[in-house]
């Protein structure tokens, strides 16, 4: 079987082949930290997302930083985190078919594992994966607060699936959790509060009601990196899964519009061909997507997006630049790290222009 030899550490950025997805470790540490104590000061927990990176080492260091806990997308990252004795986890999806509940109830023999419940016939098949495997699986009620994918309607739906789940054994009613995610490329900054307080409010209107009726909900989840600055400082909110911020990228710059973080994750190329007018690297869109956002040129000016082949990436020069010649290597920031990060196999952590760090990106495929 054929393995690719990976980079030493030590080994110079200028000595790289290319294509490699590289993270600045110490513009990575800095994010980082900024969300972690932006969350602190507010007295909001950290439960970072991991679809961005899948990746079990950052996982770790995010929980040794001050994280309260690791967001997965779906059930099979969560079994990779928890086999790398990674946890507290959420699952923010939610399980429906009985293989994957009793999956998800053996898992909690390994690590805590909440998973988000928005319809009310899926309450009794998870139950019933937990009493059969005698373990209680904790659940948070998704709520639909404007964004329109998942989530139960706010109010008497919301209050019938949570006491639902509270009177079924096996279950344990943790709270709730919402997603503001259409508020995110509001382009006016005033809009883009009001627009994110008004889906917030229906969360809280929604913990609320459950509190009325005497049921738990000592956790309210919602947020993503485009609106944290937001979300993480309104009362009431008790975590937020903001992931992505950690890499920062063109999306979230110059569509979210968020601030105070700055670029950790590009690609390193190089040239190899070019013309008078436009120059080609050896990273297509298998190597650097434009989902979302298009790859951005990095520390240059000289350079705009053509088009994304397969294994191309092809940029116009602009009118009396020199540009990158044959052989040169050339980084670019990262258009959404969600969709690049999962064409890779690592990440290069470089410090000082030399590599410090390999970090495996072991979620990569695990989908189901």
């Amino acid at each position: 079987m054929f393995t690719r030899e990976r980079p030493r550490l030590g080994t110079s950025i200028d000595d790289l082949e290319t294509p490699v997805l590289l993270v600045e470790l110490d513009v990575f540490e800095a994010n980082m930290a900024a969300m972690l104590e932006f969350c602190r000061a507010h007295g909001t927990g950290w439960r970072p997302h991991s679809k961005c990176h899948k990746c079990p080492d950052i996982a770790r260091l995010q929980l040794r930083r001050g994280a309260c806990g690791i967001t997965c997308a779906k059930l099979s990252e969560a079994e990779m985190f928890a086999a790398h004795g990674i946890g507290p986890l959420l699952i923010a999806n939610q399980v429906v078919t009985p293989a994957k509940l009793a999956r998800l109830a053996r898992l909690q023999r390994q690590q805590e594992v909440l998973v988000a419940v928005d319809d009310a016939t899926v309450v009794p098949l998870t139950a019933q994966a937990a009493t059969a495997a005698g373990v209680i699986i904790p659940v948070l009620i998704e709520v639909d607060i404007g964004m329109n994918r998942v989530g139960a309607v706010p109010g008497k739906e919301v209050l019938d699936i949570a006491v639902l789940v509270a009177r079924s054994n096996g279950l344990e009613l943790r709270g709730i959790m919402g997603y503001e995610g259409h508020v995110l490329s509001i382009p006016d900054a005033a809009e883009k509060t009001r627009a994110c307080h008004q889906a917030l409010d229906i969360l809280l209107d929604s913990r609320d009601l459950l509190a009325r009726h005497g049921l738990p909900v000592s956790v309210v989840s919602a947020g993503g990196t485009g609106s944290y600055q937001i979300t993480a400082a309104y009362p009431g909110i008790t975590e937020v899964q903001v992931g992505g911020g950690v890499f920062m990228d063109a999306m979230y710059r110059h569509k979210c519009h968020v601030e105070g973080l700055d670029y950790a994750l590009t690609c390193l190329t190089t040239v190899t061909s070019r013309t008078a007018t436009h120059v080609v690297v050896d990273a297509g869109f298998k190597a650097m997507s434009s989902y979302h956002h298009e790859p951005l040129p990095h520390g240059r000016r000289d350079l705009e997006l053509r088009g994304l082949s397969a294994e191309h990436g092809i940029f116009t020069l602009q009118p009396g630049a020199c540009g990158p010649q044959i052989g040169e290597k050339v980084r670019f920031v990262v258009g959404y790290g969600d969709s690049t990060a999962v064409l890779h196999d690592y990440f290069v952590g470089v410090r000082g222009g030399r590599v410090e760090r390999i970090w495996d990106i072991a979620g990569r495929g695990l989908l189901e």
